[in-house]
């Protein structure tokens, strides 16, 4: 744990350490219901890359869009109301990149007030979803909307290791269960604490990871999660096991997730790795990817031009995808053109 410096000597930010507002999740078990009654989800598009789009100097920030939980949290409010508007049903965190270890080390923050920082997240996905909410239509014959979830993002360790790594997970080959879990718990427990509907386990390159955050989630058993893989191809995570086997062994760990699959990969693979999936996992099937690039050099480019997502969503869908979106470099009209098709079906 990176040493933390007293509050006393920094400022406040208006007091932004705030007694976050913790959700009841002892009501109707929502994510059971959406399940049995939504054909479809669409997960929200990449909320970094869109605060970039809008201006925020995040993109070598070691918090990336974590940062804003502490600098500017009406901005990350404000692209989460945006997403919702243009037809995602889900609103992830600003957590994927949070850890507590690294508020302390770069905003100077207590343990306590990093937790903090994290349910903050949380509030803010919430008051959007609120805010949407409120101004949709009330009568039965009107409602055409899911009322939106909040998702609590739970990154990979590698997303906080700035070093590329979570893109091939090599760090589990000098990493017990035991180092992963707790590196994960803080996060997880503030998230579920603060009151996600689910957590979105995302972007987890290697099997043991993904076996590790199985195993911790059943110290929150009243706690549901998607869970997806970032892969290198069309058969294999991004540490090298092929993805059925990764998958069918972490729900032999865990019944809490409830829907599995892949994001942050190229959308080139992602009819191949639903397909790997399809007639063997009984879960919804997630696949929300970023534009087409790859890790080179430990820098993201792009390789050639992006990828039109709203083009492979229909193979996607006749591949078993039901949660549906997109990841990095996605924008507000990628949103826009998958809940058009995935309206139409």
């Amino acid at each position: 744990m990176a040493n933390c410096h007293e509050r006393d000597s920094r400022r406040t930010h208006g007091d932004i350490f705030f007694q976050a507002e913790v959700v009841n999740m002892n009501e109707e078990d929502r994510i059971s219901s959406v399940i049995k009654e939504s054909p479809f989800l669409l997960v929200n598009g990449g909320l970094g890359t869109q605060l970039i789009y809008d201006g925020y100097d995040i993109a070598d920030d070691p918090l990336w869009s974590a940062r804003l939980l502490y600098d500017n949290p009406e901005a990350i409010t404000h692209v989460h109301l945006r997403q919702l508007e243009s037809g995602s049903d889900v609103a992830v965190t600003a957590s994927y990149q949070a850890s507590v270890e690294d508020f302390c080390k770069y905003l100077g923050v207590t343990p306590k007030e990093a937790e903090q920082l994290i349910k903050r997240s949380v509030a803010l996905a919430r008051d959007a979803c609120t805010k949407f909410w409120e101004k949709q239509p009330k009568t039965t014959s009107a409602l055409s909307r899911l009322k939106p979830l909040v998702a609590g993002s739970v990154g990979p360790y590698g997303a906080c290791q700035h070093d590329g790594s979570e893109y091939s997970g090599d760090y589990v080959d000098t990493m017990t269960v035991e180092n992963l879990m707790e590196w994960h718990r803080p996060r997880m427990r503030a998230l579920v604490d603060a009151g996600v509907d689910l957590l979105a386990i995302e972007t987890i390159p290697a099997q043991k990871e993904a076996e590790a955050l199985a195993v911790l989630l059943k110290e929150f058993p009243g706690t549901k999660a998607l869970l997806s893989f970032s892969c290198k191809d069309g058969l294999h995570t991004s540490h090298g096991e092929q993805l059925i086997t990764a998958v069918l062994s972490v729900l032999k760990h865990t019944s809490q997730v409830v829907a599995v699959g892949i994001n942050c990969c190229s959308p080139l693979f992602v009819k191949s790795l639903l397909l790997t999936l399809k007639d063997k996992v009984s879960l919804p099937l997630v696949a929300y990817p970023h534009i087409g690039e790859e890790w080179i050099d430990k820098r993201c480019q792009f390789t050639g031009q992006p990828v039109k997502i709203k083009d492979l969503v229909p193979d996607w869908i006749s591949a078993g995808a039901q949660w549906i979106g997109g990841c990095c470099e996605t924008r507000l009209s990628d949103i826009q053109s998958i809940r058009q098709i995935l309206d139409s079906q």
